[in-house]
């Protein structure tokens, strides 16, 4: 009966690691964005691009590598729209953001139909065109060992090479912010831009290399979905994470450690609606689909109305920087 529970818990976590790590690239990327004082929120659209775009080239050339640095490219044009926008012209961030995500959402729908002719879904890439789960060393080895094996042959080893990448993204992202000149210049342009421009700092190209990043980790987000999650680019397949980043980087009030624990709550939630769909609760019954579906957006609503404290962003986020003139 142990075992059983065992490996039904350890599937589940397994679940919650492949299903949390395009929600906690595009965390981060919305982490460094907000630090510097730029309110995004085109995360879902960014993914949306990248998916296409990684989908599409890992199809017609049958290679993930290109796949992965066509998503990121499309992924970074966004940002510097995003940037070009509410830095360059200071507009309304909110706004822009918006309409990025319209953007991506019309684009990716009208050309997938357009060069596939597969109602906006690119055909099934070939293996070649697609991440491979990696096993780690010893994983077979030890799959017999009581606990331990099951651990770290099921949960630790057999993902894809973006997932280890997003997880070890989360330190990286904690020295660079905390850790480095650039990180504090970031941290102080999100709370106090007159301060950094009178330092003899650009604010603009420090807010400028804030939303790069953010476009480099959007795109790594996105194409994770079409490459490697799955098997080519379906319309709309972000279904919502960009926003569900976001509001887990409000829950994580704009820190990497917590943003990675807030990713791995809505991914479990994910996770545990699929376990149990279709599956009859001792003591409640069936109950429907889509309630196990809606949890990780109803966490989602609470959350942002308020239930997890006080978060507070940085002083100077979603106002544009005006130098003054002496």
């Amino acid at each position: 009966m142990f075992e059983t529970y065992l490996h039904t818990m350890i599937l589940i976590l397994d679940s919650t690691v492949r299903l949390s790590t395009p929600l906690l690239l595009a965390c981060l990327a919305g982490l460094y964005s907000e630090r510097s004082g730029i309110v995004d929120i085109g995360l879902e659209g960014k993914m949306l691009g990248a998916a296409f775009g990684a989908g599409a080239v890992g199809y017609m050339t049958g290679n993930a590598w290109l796949g992965l640095l066509a998503g990121i490219g499309v992924s970074i044009f966004l940002a510097l729209l995003h940037g070009f926008a509410s830095i360059t012209n200071r507009g309304n961030q909110i706004v822009s953001g918006v309409a990025i995500n319209f953007l991506a959402a019309g684009l990716t729908a009208l050309l997938g139909q357009s060069w596939f002719r597969q109602g906006g879904r690119t055909p099934p890439l070939p293996k070649e065109g697609r991440f491979q789960d990696i096993e780690l060393p010893f994983a077979e080895q030890v799959e017999t060992v009581p606990v331990i094996g099951p651990i770290y042959s099921e949960l630790l080893s057999g993902h894809n090479i973006l997932v280890y990448l997003a997880f070890a993204a989360v330190p990286l992202t904690w020295w660079i912010l905390f850790r480095t000149r650039f990180g504090l210049r970031l941290r102080a342009v999100g709370e106090n831009p007159a301060a950094v421009d009178t330092a003899g700092i650009s604010v603009v190209w420090l807010r400028y290399r804030a939303v790069i990043a953010c476009g480099i980790l959007c795109g790594v987000a996105g194409s994770y979905l079409s490459i490697a999650q799955s098997s080519g680019f379906i319309k709309d397949m972000t279904a919502g994470r960009g926003f569900i980043a976001l509001a887990a980087l409000i829950f994580a009030k704009w820190k990497p450690g917590n943003a990675m624990l807030a990713c791995l709550l809505f991914g479990f939630l994910d996770a545990v609606a699929i376990r149990l769909q279709g599956q009859e609760i001792p003591g409640i019954g069936d109950v429907p689909v889509q309630f196990f579906q809606a949890l990780p957006y109803i966490l989602t609503v609470i959350l942002l109305a308020g239930f997890i404290g006080k978060a507070i962003p940085p002083k100077a986020s979603g106002v544009p920087y005006l130098k003054e003139r002496t």
